[in-house]
């Protein structure tokens, strides 16, 4: 989402479902004060950890911590297995506070906390030593015009459910502190011996307390890393540190403008001001890049990158033990002068990366690029639209870019009326640009449309004669991730075919039953006709309570039922990963068919976006002969764990589990770099 202006491990012990805590971080979260992550919103389950977060500052910690995991993990069985205990060194500074974390009733709070409507105090002020005096006469003038005049516009506004930090941040979707790297965790079953490598998801941890209107998209990114090397699994989490980060590092509190949940109405333009001013007296400095990198990651000519559409890119560097170190802003080497969207997209058989840069304020609106497979930027291509509007994801063929261009605008004007800048564009026809990947301007663009339709994500896309196929998930309302709205989310898988010739459009829904949302094909096949799409259940809404393997190419008459998985069923007993929940009890009998395998979370599990591994480098290899990878957290017992499932059975059978060190908040999007492209990692 663009921004409207040009370790430690936790002490843990696990015994009948109790846990207490304790922790050291290097980045602490300071202002989280006893702020209960509880579920006042039917979004979140009523099981979700009760925790109560309360820093202790010592500025006499030495700079290295030594820490301490111990636990105790049960099966299923209730049988203990075998205790873990590691000693790991950490070594950053600036010197860490110490974050307890108690256990409070488990009972969930009722009746639900009441929506914020503002702070519930004010920020602390702001002097660092290094202020001249103008500065800090400065600093205490904004201070006040923030605590009386901005305080005083927001409590006139109660905020709305998409932008309440008690309801955007309760349960696991509280953020969570950076991890050291922790060595030979705990594995049920057998880790395939071709999985070799590091999973990376992305997801957004703000470090700080929100001071006012908080959206899920607005944290600080985090990644979180699962490391297999010969079997031997490690998992570590960082933070990467943008320079938004460490420039409210500096000052102590969340001070940089959040651009959803912030920035709507009379008081998001005052915030607005508010930046401007403080930067003017050169009290924070954004003109280094004002991007949080939360969203997702992609690995291209030995870099990794994690990315958001409000900036340019970020690299990190992964070390040779597994840990994550932020490099810094990555400008492809004084190539790239804007920001790239989070879903650029990499060709498997040309090694090319494509690209999109969308601006809200000024012409050009979008920019399409690539780069070829060793990091030569191409001619940027401007396209001509209308008005400034999202374009979060978009697809590519063989021969094609496709580029969606919606009904979902950013009007700024919105906010002198005192509403969000973010709009439903119910008057605007939506349409699909196509754009031979190869061409120097737009001269060739052929524009479908596509009535009646929103895809915030294209999963993806190939040609079939004079067609372009499209395989998108379908939402509606809109701009309801955005802005609250009384009508219920739906996600639709559907096929969008684009007749270039004709330039008319036809789509069929796949899946109608449940919202399919967040997932990919085999990376092998992006942009080529493929039969297999693996995607996140997302209900109830954001959570996401299983996977669908998904037959795009003809109904299939697979079903669902009798494949228990051997990990910790007896002989008769009901696979735990077969609970079906019952907002999914349309999903295994939907009237279209596609549905050719599913899985299901145990009861008060939930997980992420599944992420598709290929077993190997085969070109005859079958499509779907690989593993999908997807963290679950369990949202009774408060613990994390990754899931490797066999991509190719119909129940996508368990194969492994790997117990992490740590909680693993809901999250975004991820990649999987094998050891063979590690070798090849450049270094910084």
């Amino acid at each position: 989402m663009p921004v409207f202006m040009n370790p430690s491990a936790p002490h843990m012990v696990a015994q009948h479902g109790k846990y207490s805590m304790s922790a050291t971080s290097h980045y602490p979260h300071p202002h989280y004060r006893h702020i209960q992550a509880h579920c006042p919103h039917p979004y979140h389950h009523a099981n979700a950890p009760n925790l109560k977060y309360t820093p202790h500052v010592s500025l006499h910690r030495p700079a290295t911590a030594h820490i301490r995991y111990d636990s105790s993990i049960h099966n299923r069985s209730g049988e203990h297995s075998t205790p873990i205990r590691k000693t790991v060194g950490a070594s950053h500074a600036p010197p860490p506070p110490l974050m307890s974390i108690e256990p409070l009733d488990p009972t969930p709070l009722s009746p639900p906390v009441q929506v914020a409507t503002a702070p519930q105090s004010p920020p602390p002020p702001i002097a660092p030593t290094s202020w001249n005096p103008l500065q800090k006469l400065a600093a205490a003038f904004f201070d006040a015009i923030e605590n009386t005049f901005i305080a005083s516009l927001e409590k006139q506004h109660p905020l709305p459910s998409t932008t309440n930090p008690e309801i955007q941040l309760a349960g696991n979707f509280f953020p969570v502190q950076e991890n050291a790297v922790q060595h030979e965790l705990e594995v049920e079953g057998r880790i395939p011996p071709s999985l070799e490598g590091i999973y990376v998801r992305n997801g957004a941890n703000p470090m700080f307390k929100p001071v006012a209107g908080h959206h899920l998209f607005d944290g600080d990114g985090m990644l979180h890393a699962v490391r297999f090397r010969q079997g031997i699994v490690s998992y570590a989490n960082r933070f990467t540190r943008t320079h938004r980060l460490q420039e409210e590092e500096k000052l102590g509190r969340a001070f940089f403008p959040k651009a959803v949940g912030e920035l709507h109405g009379h008081s998001g333009l005052a915030r607005l001001v508010l930046f401007y001013g403080r930067s003017a007296f050169g009290l924070v400095d954004g003109s280094k890049g004002m991007g949080v990198a939360n969203a997702g990651v992609v690995f291209f000519n030995g870099q990794l990158l994690a990315m958001s559409e409000d900036d340019l890119p970020y690299a990190v560097t992964v070390t040779d033990t597994g840990d994550l170190t932020t490099v810094g802003r990555y400008d492809f080497d004084g190539q790239l002068r804007s920001a790239m969207i989070a879903h650029p997209k990499v060709d498997a058989k040309t090694g090319e990366l494509f690209a999109l840069s969308y601006d809200v304020i000024k012409k050009p609106y979008v920019t399409y690029f690539k780069f070829s497979a060793d990091g030569k930027k191409g001619p940027e291509v401007n396209i001509t639209i209308e008005e400034p509007t999202m374009m979060h994801d978009f697809a590519i063929t063989e021969n094609y870019v496709v580029i969606p261009d919606q009904q979902v605008v950013f009007r700024l004007r919105e906010m002198m009326n005192g509403g969000s800048p973010v709009v439903h564009a119910k008057e605007k026809m939506p349409r699909f640009g196509l754009l031979p990947r190869n061409d120097v301007d737009e001269s060739a663009m052929i524009w479908v449309d596509v009535p009646d339709c929103f895809c915030f994500h294209l999963w993806n896309a190939w040609e079939e004669d004079e067609e372009i196929v499209v395989i998108a998930s379908c939402m509606t309302p809109p701009d309801s991730i955005f802005n609250e709205s009384p009508q219920s989310l739906q996600s639709i898988l559907s096929e969008i075919r684009l007749n270039k010739s004709t330039r008319t459009s036809t789509r069929r829904k796949l899946i109608s039953s449940t919202n399919l949302e967040a997932g990919q094909v085999n990376p092998n096949f992006l942009g080529r006709r493929s039969q297999f799409a693996y995607l996140a259940v997302a209900e109830p809404w954001p959570k996401v309570s299983g996977i669908a393997k998904v037959n795009l190419l003809k109904s299939s008459k697979t079903t669902n039922a009798a494949h228990p998985n051997s990990l910790n069923c007896k002989n008769g007993e009901e696979n735990p990963c077969f609970h079906t929940k019952k907002s999914l009890g349309n999903l295994q009998n939907d009237e279209e068919n596609h549905l050719a395998g599913k899985f299901i979370y145990p009861p008060n599990c939930y997980g992420g976006e599944p992420m598709f591994v290929p077993r190997s480098s085969d070109s005859f290899a079958q499509e779907d002969d690989g593993y999908v990878l997807t963290f679950m957290h369990n949202e009774k017992s408060n613990k994390s764990e990754l899931l490797i499932l066999d991509a190719s059975s119909a129940s996508l059978d368990i194969v492994a589990r790997v117990k992490l060190p740590a909680r693993v908040p809901y999250g975004f999007h991820g990649t999987f770099i094998t050891g063979k492209e590690l070798e090849h990692q450049k270094r910084a």
